[in-house]
């Protein structure tokens, strides 16, 4: 679950820093780093990511670094023909915000804010892979995501996404020193896709 087999690591990047970084391969191989450390609040929308170029450069660069660490990628180079993994997501501790929607999100009714890039820009909302990341690390003391939520041991989160909230979890245990997931938690939304008239002839029965 841990490649590194650390709950966090010092990820070197060029042109970034040193970042603290927790990589697991939980629903799909994550990279999460705190917002602070880049500079983010963790309540960033679309926009704010996805109209600045050196901001997605950094990420990036982010992202193959810690393929590199991970063992996804033997070179940094290798990075932009596998874009689809590892994911790059930063968390912080709750705030409130106006989602993209304009719809408030209170810091109360949260544990945590998350922020996820996929294929080089930053989701709408929460890819359903990197949830399970998510409710993972949460459900594991000590990890970035584990601490952004306050720590302890716990096994569901709710954390504030771009498009609103998103309740997740799991159940973790150590077998033999290492970590093992039995159960992960997800909820979905649901939304109306569409509606309308249908108009039948009166002949027609």
């Amino acid at each position: 679950m841990f490649p590194t087999g650390q709950l966090i690591d010092d990820l070197e990047v060029p042109g970034v820093g040193t970042l603290r970084a927790t990589m697991i391969n939980a629903g799909i191989p994550t990279i999460f780093i705190h917002a602070e450390s880049i500079g983010m609040r963790g309540t960033e929308l679309q926009e704010a990511i996805n109209s600045d170029p050196k901001c997605l450069a950094m990420f990036e660069t982010i992202r193959a670094h810690g393929a590199v660490r991970m063992g996804l990628i033997k070179d940094v180079s290798e990075a932009v023909k596998r874009q689809h993994t590892p994911k790059v997501a930063f968390v912080a501790a709750p705030k409130s915000y106006l989602a993209s929607s304009g719809k408030p999100v209170n810091a109360a009714d949260i544990d945590l804010l998350v922020r996820a890039l996929s294929m080089g820009k930053l989701h709408h909302a929460m890819m359903g892979t990197a949830a399970v990341a998510i409710g993972t690390a949460a459900a594991i003391p000590g990890t970035l995501v584990n601490l952004a939520a306050g720590g302890g041991t716990r096994q569901s989160v709710r954390f504030g996404h771009p498009s609103g909230t998103l309740r997740v979890g799991a159940e973790a245990s150590q077998v033999g020193g290492d970590w093992v997931v039995k159960k992960a938690i997800m909820s979905r939304s649901a939304r109306v896709l569409m509606e309308g008239f249908v108009r039948i002839p009166g002949d027609a029965y």
